[in-house]
C-alpha cells in the first residue's frame, strides 16, 4: 500500500490556526464563526435514502424539448454508484454495498468481479466511483474510490487500483488514502469521483459537506479538495501547491483546488480539455464549476445557497471562484457528462447531470464559448425523466452515443436513453 506522503505536524492547535486562517486568506472572522455545523439534509449525512416508487420493467417513451426519447431498463443493481466503459464497449458499474459488476452488450454478468477492497457500508458510504486507465487496452488497470474502514471505526476516502483479468481484479492495492479520518461518532457522507485528464493524471474529489467543514479551507487536509495524482497515486511535480504554505500550515502536495463541499460529478470538457465539476450546495446552491489549478471555490465561506436553518450565506468574495451554473432550489446534483455523440444531434454542446432529491436528469446547453445558453441558474436547465420519479446517481455517455443512467435505489436500475423511433 502506498499511503499519501506524510506532512509536518503543525505545532499548537490546528483548530486555533483555522480560526485565524480566514484573516490570512482575506476572510472575515464573522465568516469563520458562521462556518459551523448546521442541521443537514439527507444528501449530506449517512441515513437510509427515502423509499422511491417502483420503477417497473419499462421501456418508457418520453417527450423532451428537442425530441422524443426511449428509456430502456437494462439491469437491476443494489445502489449503483458509478460507471465506466471499457475499450470493447463493456461497462463496469459499482454497487455501493461493495460490488463491481460488468455488463456486455447490455446484459449483466451474474457474477460480480472479485478482488474489490472491503468497504464501509454505513449510510451513504461504500464503493463509490470507477475509472479505467487511458491505456487500459495495454495494462488493464481499473481504479475505484471507496470508504475505507479503520479498526477504530473511523473512515477514510481511498483510491484503489487493480488489474482486470477475466472476472477478477488482481494485484489490487490502495495507491492513495486521503488524510483526515472521520471518527465513527461523526461520520457523514464524503463522496469521491475520479477522472483521468488528457495528460494522464488522475483527478480525485474528496468531500467536506458539514461537520468539520472548515477542512475544505485547511491546506493540511485532503477534505473539501480536488486532488491531482499520477496513475500510481504519487504526486505530479507540477501540482500548484507543492512547497507552499499559508499561516505556517503547509499544503498537502496532492491538492489541485480547494473550497469544495461535496463534489458529485467530474468530467473533462472534450473540446477544451478543462476539468469540470459539480457539487452539492447546502440549502440551494448546487453548482457547476470549471476547475483551475490552485483556485479556491469558497466553501464554507461563500455559497449561492443558504444554511439549512435559512440563514443567508455570503455569495462572493475576492479570490474565490464563482460557478458557471447553479441551482436553487437544488436537485442534489450528481454525475456529469458532456454529450458529443451523433444519436442526439440536438443535444451536442450540452451537459447532463443527475438529481438525487430532484429525481430527474437536467440538460444544460452551452454556446460556442462554453457559456450557458439562457439563464445561468435552474431556469436555464431542461428537466428530464421526471416521469420516472427516481433518484439519479450517475449519467454517462457511452461509446455508442447513447446516455446511460444509474438510479439510487435498493432495486436501482441501469437505464439507456435512446431516440424513440
Amino acid at each position: 500500500m502506498t499511503p499519501s506522503p506524510s506532512r509536518p505536524t503543525i505545532a499548537g492547535s490546528l483548530t486555533l490556526a483555522l480560526t485565524l486562517l480566514p484573516g490570512v486568506l482575506g476572510l472575515t472572522m464573522a465568516s469563520a464563526q458562521t462556518a459551523k455545523p448546521v442541521v443537514p439534509n439527507a444528501a449530506s449525512v449517512p441515513s437510509a435514502a427515502p423509499a422511491q416508487k417502483s420503477l417497473g420493467p419499462g421501456p418508457w417513451t418520453l417527450d423532451t424539448l428537442k425530441q422524443r426519447i426511449r428509456v430502456v431498463r437494462l439491469a437491476t443493481l443494489v445502489r449503483p454508484w458509478g460507471l465506466a466503459f471499457l475499450p470493447d464497449g463493456a461497462m463496469l458499474v459499482t454497487e455501493r454495498p461493495g460490488r463491481l459488476r460488468v455488463m456486455r452488450h447490455g446484459v449483466l454478468d451474474a457474477t460480480p468481479i472479485s478482488g474489490v477492497p472491503k468497504v464501509l457500508t454505513s449510510g451513504f458510504d461504500g464503493l463509490l466511483d470507477v475509472a479505467v486507465h487511458p491505456a487500459f487496452a495495454e495494462n488493464h488497470l481499473v481504479y475505484l474510490t471507496y470508504s475505507k474502514p479503520n479498526e477504530d471505526g473511523s473512515v477514510q476516502t481511498a483510491l484503489f487500483r487493480g488489474r482486470l483479468e477475466g472476472t477478477a481484479l488482481v494485484d489490487g492495492k490502495d495507491v492513495f488514502i486521503a488524510n483526515t479520518p472521520i471518527p465513527k461518532a461523526n461520520q457523514q457522507s464524503v463522496t469521491s469521483r475520479i477522472v483521468f485528464g488528457r495528460d494522464g493524471t488522475l483527478y480525485m474529489t474528496v468531500g467536506s459537506p458539514n461537520q468539520d467543514r472548515l477542512k475544505a479551507q485547511d491546506p493540511n487536509s485532503h477534505r473539501g479538495k480536488i486532488l491531482r495524482l499520477k496513475d500510481d497515486g504519487t504526486v505530479p511535480p507540477d501540482n500548484p501547491f507543492i512547497g507552499k504554505s499559508v499561516f505556517g500550515i503547509p499544503y498537502q502536495p496532492e491538492i489541485y483546488s480547494l473550497g469544495h463541499r461535496n463534489a458529485m460529478g467530474l468530467a473533462i470538457n472534450p473540446e477544451t480539455g478543462e476539468l469540470w465539476q459539480n457539487e452539492n450546495g447546502p440549502s440551494g446552491g448546487d453548482e457547476i464549476n470549471i476547475i483551475r489549478a490552485g483556485h479556491n471555490y469558497g466553501w464554507p465561506f461563500i455559497s449561492l445557497g443558504r444554511e439549512y436553518d435559512g440563514t443567508p450565506m455570503e455569495m462572493a468574495r475576492e479570490g474565490m471562484d464563482q460557478p458557471v451554473f447553479h441551482w436553487s432550489p437544488n436537485p442534489s446534483v450528481t454525475g456529469l457528462t458532456f454529450y458529443t455523440g451523433d444519436r442526439f444531434p440536438n443535444w451536442k454542446r450540452s451537459i447532463f447531470v443527475g438529481g438525487l432529491m430532484g429525481k430527474r436528469v437536467d440538460r444544460v446547453a452551452f454556446n460556442e464559448k462554453w457559456q450557458p445558453i439562457g439563464a445561468q441558474s435552474s431556469l436555464g436547465a431542461e428537466m428530464m425523466l421526471l416521469e420516472l420519479g427516481q433518484r439519479i446517481r450517475d449519467i454517462r455517455q457511452g461509446p455508442d452515443g447513447f446516455l446511460y443512467v444509474l438510479t439510487d435505489e435498493n432495486d436501482g436500475a441501469v437505464l439507456r436513453i435512446e431516440p424513440a423511433h
